[in-house]
């Protein structure tokens, strides 16, 4: 089950608790009405996110993520390095958004007898092939919802698995594809590989 932070239909809280495993992202706004239960916290290693988080006791002691057995980094370093030159051309006001803070959530992980897990860079790559077929405007970076449910559909799922997701309201941050994303998991829906709830 991946929870993301849109909104949660009344009265799912218990089918989401049911799951074996339950991702949920960032500071887990999902928590509470989209249930409680948390195997895998995904955050944004990078920016502006992943320094607040790191710096925000309210983070360290939430919950979901204290619950939590593993922490998923979603952005590779290496990937977003590089991004930077092309960013501060094309996208001056995000010139924080490479900076890096996976060694931060190894230690927070490595503190608290949590597991960390680097999504890699070829996840990434590969989401962007398949959003291609789908002409998304111009876009920084899919959603770690994207490449969450890819890395989970490519590196994790068993044959018998059921990956089913909630609280994808496909919108936020403006430099997210976020209709081509809807479009892809759309298809993945309607071909069977992952359900909505």
């Amino acid at each position: 089950m991946v929870v993301g932070n849109g909104q949660i239909e009344a009265g799912i809280g218990n089918r989401i608790d049911a799951a074996d495993l339950v991702v949920r992202f960032n500071d887990c706004r999902s928590f509470g009405a989209g249930g409680v239960k948390t195997s895998i916290v995904a955050v944004c290693n990078t920016g502006r996110p992943g320094k607040r988080m790191l710096e925000e006791k309210d983070w360290r002691e939430n919950r979901a993520v204290l619950e939590a057995d593993a922490i998923w980094g979603v952005r590779d370093p290496e990937k977003f390095s590089a991004m930077r030159g092309v960013l501060a051309t094309t996208h001056p006001e995000l010139d924080d958004f490479c900076d890096d803070y996976t060694d931060g959530f190894i230690e927070f992980c490595r503190s608290s007898d949590k597991q960390f897990h680097g999504i890699s860079a070829a996840t990434y790559d590969q989401v962007d092939d398949l959003l291609a077929q789908y002409r998304p405007v111009p876009y920084v970076t899919p959603s770690s919802g994207a490449i969450v449910v890819a890395e989970l559909l490519n590196n994790h799922c068993q044959n018998d698995d059921e990956l089913t997701i909630a609280g994808f309201s496909h919108e936020g941050w403006e430099w997210h594809p976020w209709q081509a994303e809807k479009a892809w998991m759309d298809a993945l829906a309607s071909s069977g590989r992952l359900k909505r709830l």
